[in-house]
């Protein structure tokens, strides 16, 4: 189409004077400038935070059924859940927007690049967390969309406006946030609340601080410049890493309880087993290179995407038990 509309004569496209061509936007510049701003939108959600949050509410949805929930569930839940997440991310983004100025890592974010306004970055973070409360409220049920209401209250006012600039033990309970998705779950499929869901919850909640500590070890000069209190960050790596390996076992023993009270089989207490012992593995060695003064950023993001990869695989196997044997315990 291009090329025609290049040979057209000049009788039926008279000629276009010069200084308005260079004025007004082509095309491909238009379309162009709307594609950065989508993109500058979906940065605001933090969609690699969604992607975690997502790994572990469909297999939650799965044990909870015992099965495949209804396939119109299961896509309110999801879609509902991301939206919950994102608009968290994008308040986040909002109110954080003089740090993330500061912070290295965080300067590509689009408040800071100018590709979005504050005005616009709050709006958007309004319109998705109305949005996802009446897709879960009508999609699911009212408890999920209150589950979710929470969730976004949790990460917006608790995490990022009152613990994150005050106290170097933030994400330990602001990660609470980040456990909610198995939550909604769960109330999705079963309109309650039950003792599995709670041990599921336990288990993300005590993973957060073993799992993102490690970045912030990384990252220490950034949080450092931005007057956040990071634990990582304001203590030594020796604090660190003994806190890393508390944390990390007490991950992996609260998952194995999911085999007495929450009717869990073999597929789900293997991969706890293993993959729990693997990651305990790697959170020594963190400790062992803490204690010689050798932990370098390599050193810590192993233990940082090793935790990714364990909470990854414990949500598959949870997934796939309901349909390989039965539970260990009981009927």
């Amino acid at each position: 189409m291009a090329k025609d509309f290049i040979l057209t004569s000049e009788a039926e496209h008279p000629p276009v004077n010069i200084d308005q061509a260079a004025a007004a936007p082509s095309v491909h510049q238009a379309g162009s400038g709307l594609s950065r701003k989508l993109r500058a939108y979906l940065a605001l959600t933090k969609p690699r935070v969604i992607e975690l949050l997502l790994v572990t509410t469909l297999p939650t949805m799965i044990f909870a059924q015992g099965g495949f929930p209804s396939l119109g569930l299961v896509l309110a839940t999801m879609v509902g859940g991301a939206f919950a997440a994102g608009s968290a991310g994008a308040f986040n983004c909002y109110i954080d927007r003089d740090i993330d100025k500061v912070m290295h890592r965080t300067g590509n974010r689009p408040l800071v690049t100018g590709e979005v306004t504050p005005r616009e970055a709050l709006v958007f973070a309004w319109a998705l967390g109305v949005a996802a409360i009446v897709i879960l409220w009508f999609g699911a049920n009212p408890l999920a969309a209150w589950l979710g209401v929470a969730a976004i209250f949790f990460y917006v006012v608790v995490y990022t406006l009152i613990l994150k600039r005050r106290t170097a033990q933030n994400i330990v309970w602001g990660g609470a946030a980040g456990c909610m998705p198995v939550l909604i779950a769960w109330a999705a499929v079963t309109e309650t609340v039950q003792w599995p869901a709670v041990v599921l919850f336990l288990v993300i909640f005590l993973w957060t601080p073993p799992h993102y500590w490690p970045l912030s070890m990384k990252y220490s000069d950034d949080y450092n410049a931005a007057n956040v209190p990071m634990l990582g960050a304001i203590a030594g790596a020796s604090v660190v890493s003994v806190q890393v390996v508390l944390y990390a076992w007490a991950t992996v023993v609260c998952s194995l309880l999911l085999v007495p009270v929450g009717g869990a089989g073999w597929v789900y207490t293997v991969a706890a087993v293993a993959g729990g012992g693997w990651f305990l593995v790697e959170s020594h060695k963190l400790h062992s290179a803490a204690r010689s003064g050798a932990v370098t950023g390599k050193v810590a993001m192993k233990v940082f995407h090793g935790s990714i990869s364990y909470l990854t695989v414990l949500f598959l196997a949870l997934a796939i038990d309901p349909f390989v044997g039965g539970p260990i315990f009981g009927a």
